[in-house]
């Protein structure tokens, strides 16, 4: 197999750019919930009013994709980055004003409303990197807009705890440094946005094409479903992984085993995108989900936290290759509404995590704190089967 090497992708003009202001905008998908929670329990004493708040957020960014992506594909990218970075920034530095000031419901919403307006940059990026890679060269982009975005996610709650321990404190408390370090990174966030929108003038631009609908092939539903389980397979492990760490009463293992997942999302991406593949999309989708599952299962029984860390970094290096893929087969499935298509995959991500988690907590409550990795496991493994589906030659019109 000839290797598609990155470097073809970064000499295209705009490019490098792009990667790097994308990161800064980013910056904001972690550090949003996690600073959200602990600047509204610091203000309000409530942790409930947190965890709404957190999941208003959520809710917000999985029902807006779609809809900026069909904006997308109507007027292209740059007049929704610029509206959405407005709004993201200014619902999040309203909610930290009014947080403990107004009513809980204005908070609720505030988060909703920074949640929805959090810009799309990942889809952008899908957008004209593909437009610009043909063919196999595409695997390349998509690796790196995975590639961009896992690092923004890896380093921007790190960035924001470093603000809050060297901010000045009140009361006693580091976590009086939340608001002001939410504020600055929101606002940097809010910046980069606005400099992706202009480096992505300064590329080739994505041509304009007629639009088209998301669901013209019958096998569009389909990916959703495969992608809601691999959100499914994430979200258990973001609640298994923590919860076994507690019940062994090694608390602080959770930071290391999170950070060999997200590694492992790194190189894998890394490497996936560094060469070419003979196998469609849709062959490559039902391998790397089974591999998926065949790999997760062993941490229902594993003791050692050495072999927990390796096995957890292998997941890493086969979860962000089917993500990756999952983009390639939007190309082929709804080629002429990517953007909506995009938003969609984002969405069924999300969602499928929030059933994840719930029904990890559930299975690890009654089947021991050990469980929830044959869930994610079991998710990786249905999905494999259902994305045989995919292998069909299409029906549509």
């Amino acid at each position: 197999m000839e290797p598609v090497p990155y470097r073809r992708l970064l000499g295209l003009p705009g490019v490098p750019a792009q990667a790097v202001l994308g990161f800064l905008a980013q910056l904001t998908q972690q550090v949003a919930p996690v600073g959200m929670v602990l600047v509204v329990q610091g203000s309000s004493g409530s942790l409930a009013l947190a965890g709404v708040t957190a999941a208003a957020f959520s809710v917000g960014a999985g029902m807006g994709r779609p809809v900026q992506g069909r904006l997308m594909d109507r007027r292209g990218s740059g007049p929704v980055l610029a509206a959405t970075a407005l709004l993201h920034v200014a619902a999040l530095v309203a909610l930290v004003v009014g947080a403990g000031r107004w009513p809980s419901w204005i908070v609720v919403a505030l988060a909703w409303m920074a949640g929805a307006g959090l810009p799309p940059i990942s889809v952008s990026m899908r957008i004209e990197w593909g437009h610009r890679m043909a063919g196999e060269g595409r695997t390349a982009a998509y690796s790196l807009v995975y590639l961009v975005q896992d690092l923004a996610m890896l380093l921007g709650p790190l960035a924001f705890g470093t603000l809050i321990a060297i901010m000045p404190t009140s009361g006693g408390t580091a976590v009086s440094g939340a608001p002001l370090g939410l504020v600055l990174v929101a606002v940097a966030a809010g910046a980069g946005t606005l400099g992706f929108a202009r480096a992505l003038r300064a590329g080739s631009g994505v041509p304009s094409r007629e639009r088209g609908r998301v669901f013209a092939d019958p096998r569009m539903p389909v990916l959703l479903a495969v992608v809601l389980l691999l959100g499914g397979t994430i979200g258990a492990l973001q609640v298994g992984v923590p919860a076994l760490a507690a019940a062994r009463e090694v608390p602080a293992a959770t930071g290391p085993l999170v950070a060999a997942l997200s590694l492992g999302g790194i190189a894998g991406a890394a490497a996936y995108g560094a060469r070419s593949w003979r196998s469609g999309a849709g062959a490559r989708i039902v391998g790397l989900m089974l591999v998926l599952g065949v790999l997760l299962a062993p941490l229902a029984v594993v003791e050692a936290w050495p072999l927990f860390w390796a096995v957890l970094f292998g997941g890493g290096l086969v979860l962000n290759p089917a993500l990756t893929t999952s983009s390639l087969l939007v190309d082929e499935l709804a080629p002429a509404a990517q953007a909506e298509a995009f938003g969609w995959i984002s969405t069924a991500i999300g969602v499928g995590g929030a059933l994840g988690s719930g029904a990890a907590g559930v299975i690890g409550e009654r089947l021991g704190a050990s469980a929830p990795f044959l869930a994610a496991s079991g998710f990786a493994v249905v999905g494999a089967g259902l994305a045989v589906v995919l292998l069909r030659p299409s029906r549509a019109v």
